[in-house]
């Protein structure tokens, strides 16, 4: 008989811890008061959080603790001091995102389960097993992967695949929004997303999305071999936690899909005008989309939920960890860096005559030799795009692609033998030293938009960064059909269309091309622009204001 996957509930607080023991979760996850992506849950303080791994431990239930956010340099020996603290309390495994800080807790932690959260944007069987030689033991794959995807995922992983079943879901793939943190200072990679998607645009919610639910396909999930199966909710309430996980209980032992009467029981625990299973059917609609709307909210306060305790068999959990010390960890060397600069254009016409940049990009799909050095990968290549990827990427080597700029862990072996200089995309969320140094590979990376001046200055290694361009806030599965997003104050987020996907912009440019002191200071010597709606024209301007360092026109945005 074929092992049933683990159910795995959200916790926000103790109210909800005791809402998923009592609903018959396998296994909780929750964050600590630092470095979770969910901030503004309640969390745990440290004298809680021991309280809580005995609480479940003695019911047999596994505790993941969520580290799942992007630390700078000046944050990892906290952080490492956190985990210490966790692994000698007994956390079962931690859920981090930070490839950098991932690689110091496994070296310091070998004996420690370490799952890669969906923040770190793992979306096929490549990244799998690159995560696997990173010492991970489970993925949380990204919620956009369909059947066909999730089967080929799971029949070859060499580690554990984690799936999100049942709760919120974000238009952008996880750990590639830039939204709030640009436009609102908020970072949703650093737990403080102020959730702009669920804001109106072109007079509609084109960007928000219903729950998902995927209780109608238990049956199809079971067939997968998916060895958890995800609840979200952190920041919702206790009512919902128990109602999620008593019925999602029931079906995994019954081993059947939900009825009618349990799919209104849920929507009542909360819904946004229904449920959505379009990732997962790849039925990419109109019918995906959803608001929490006055009758939800009436349904919800509505729903009585009856409270009794589902039986489990399982055996307490007895960990016998000896406390550690560790050292704190030691910053890579520091690396002299010589001048250089790059560029990556949308189209080949946009593209001028000129000997400023070294490496010239232009997405895969476009790519024109006549014109450009170098490609960009699809930011995303799922198991099923991966053939026609790979065809088009040795046509390209063919006609002279020498550089390709690399946006994901998973697509790092699409490329190890076609003897081209490999560089990093700012989509790697590289936001400290470590995680740069985890890239020997690389000639450079361009670093992730979020970091401050001061934050940039402490990065050591082949550090790019952005420094004229509209930034990419969104990475979209399903298409919002319009070339502008138009907010309530007019602003406009243009949207185009990149690596089979849209790509929502920002409506201004980061411009630092007359901060040439704060640049030098920081030691800042490579330098990256974007080029996506601009004319010919325009980037000639800009070309120009490159050479003159002039001030900027407009509104821009500036790194500060």
């Amino acid at each position: 008989m074929e092992k049933k996957p683990e159910l795995l509930c959200p916790v926000g607080g103790q109210d909800t811890l005791q809402a998923a023991l009592r609903g018959g979760a396998d296994a909780v996850y929750f964050g600590a008061t630092e470095f979770n992506a969910r901030m503004n849950a309640k969390n745990f303080d440290r004298a809680a959080l021991s309280d809580a791994v005995f609480r479940c431990h003695e019911k047999g239930v596994r505790v993941y603790v969520t580290l799942n956010t992007l630390l700078t340099d000046r944050q990892i020996p906290r952080a490492m001091e956190l985990v210490s603290f966790l692994y000698q309390t007994g956390a079962d495994a931690l859920i981090l995102a930070d490839r950098g800080l991932s690689a110091l807790i496994h070296a310091a932690f070998p004996d420690l389960e370490l799952h890669a959260s969906t923040q770190a944007s793992g979306h096929n069987l490549s990244a799998a097993i690159a995560l696997a030689e990173a010492g991970f033991t489970r993925m949380v794959c990204a919620r956009e992967l369909d059947q066909k995807n999730l089967k080929t995922l799971c029949a070859a992983s060499p580690i554990e695949i984690e799936l999100f079943v049942h709760g919120a879901i974000c238009a952008s793939h996880s750990g590639q929004c830039l939204m709030s943190s640009m436009i609102g200072d908020r970072s949703g990679n650093r737990g403080e997303c102020a959730q702009p998607c669920r804001l109106p645009y072109n007079g509609g919610y084109p960007l928000s999305f219903k729950d998902l639910s995927l209780a109608g396909h238990v049956e199809e999930i079971l067939s997968l071999g998916v060895s958890s199966l995800k609840i979200e909710g952190r920041m919702k309430g206790a009512s919902y936690v128990y109602t999620a996980a008593s019925i999602w209980r029931t079906l995994l032992d019954e081993g059947r899909s939900a009825t009618p009467k349990e799919m209104a029981r849920l929507a009542g625990a909360f819904s946004r005008s229904g449920f959505t299973d379009g990732y997962f059917t790849r039925r990419l609609g109109s019918d995906m989309l959803g608001v929490r709307t006055a009758q939800d909210k009436k349904i919800t306060e509505k729903t009585a939920v009856s409270y009794r305790e589902i039986e489990r068999c399982a055996l307490p959990i007895t960990l016998s960890r000896e406390p550690k010390k560790i050292a704190e960890p030691a910053l890579p060397p520091k690396k002299k860096t010589g001048f250089g600069r790059s560029a990556r254009f949308l189209k080949p016409e946009q593209i001028p005559q000129t000997d400023l940049f070294r490496e010239i990009y232009l997405p895969l799909a476009v790519f024109d030799g006549a014109r450009a050095n170098g490609v960009i990968l699809p930011s995303v290549i799922m198991d099923s795009e991966r053939p026609f990827v790979r065809s088009a990427l040795e046509k390209a080597v063919n006609e002279g692609v020498r550089h390709v700029l690399v946006g994901n862990l998973g697509h790092l072996d699409l490329v190890k033998d076609l003897h081209v200089t490999l560089h990093g995309d700012f989509r790697l969320n590289i936001t400290n030293s470590f995680s740069l140094s985890s890239y020997p590979d690389f000639a450079d990376v361009i670093v992730s938009p979020e970091l401050n001046l001061a934050q940039l200055r402490d990065l050591r290694g082949e550090k790019s960064v952005i420094v004229y361009g509209k930034i990419p806030l969104m990475l979209l599965e399903k298409q919002v059909g319009t070339k502008c997003l138009r907010d309530r104050r007019g602003v406009c987020f243009p949207v185009i269309r990149e690596g089979g996907r849209d790509v929502v912009l920002n409506s201004v440019p980061i411009y630092m091309l007359d901060r040439e002191k704060d640049l030098k200071e920081r030691g800042i010597t490579l330098r990256h622009y974007i080029f996506t709606t601009e004319s010919p024209q325009e980037v000639k301007k800009i070309l120009s204001a490159i050479v003159e360092k002039a001030p900027a026109k407009g509104n821009v945005r500036r790194i500060k």
